[in-house]
């Protein structure tokens, strides 16, 4: 059976989106959590096999100036089959007409998106609930 593609919340089993998130790893996110998020986010895309959420990802977008790609996920036994650039060109295509895209990456992905056409940018600067945790895995570095 082939790969559908959603964009609708509708029907979606925030249970097992958080599972795919645990599993991807990235990380513990509460269904909750997710919920808002996604419902917060104007573009979304799910990847389901045979009925099985296996990939998804989010872009908060202002629907003018910026779209800010995030939280794409597969899960392991589907990475490396080129699904997760199809997920990014998903959410870039959706978000065409904004005049920037903006991606946050787990550290260490870099060349992945790099490939997708994204640049470093060097004024990006964050603040995060636990500072020393994210500076830790890499997300944060002094200035």
């Amino acid at each position: 059976m082939p790969l559908t593609w959603e964009h609708s919340l509708d029907g979606l089993d925030w249970q097992e989106l958080s599972a795919l998130y645990a599993a991807a790893p990235l990380g513990a996110k509460s269904p909750a959590d997710l919920q808002k998020a996604f419902t917060n986010s104007m573009f979304r895309c799910f990847v389901r096999d045979d009925g099985k959420l296996i990939g998804v990802g989010r872009a908060l977008a202002d629907g003018v100036d910026c779209s800010y790609i995030c939280d794409v996920a597969l899960l392991p036994g589907y990475q490396g089959r080129g699904l997760g650039q199809q997920i990014v060109t998903t959410l870039m295509k959706l978000s065409n007409g904004h005049r920037k895209i903006i991606l946050y990456s787990v550290p260490g992905k870099e060349s992945f998106y790099k490939k997708l056409g994204f640049k470093r940018m060097s004024t990006a600067m964050a603040i995060f609930a636990n500072q020393a945790l994210a500076t830790e895995q890499g997300y944060l570095n002094d200035i």
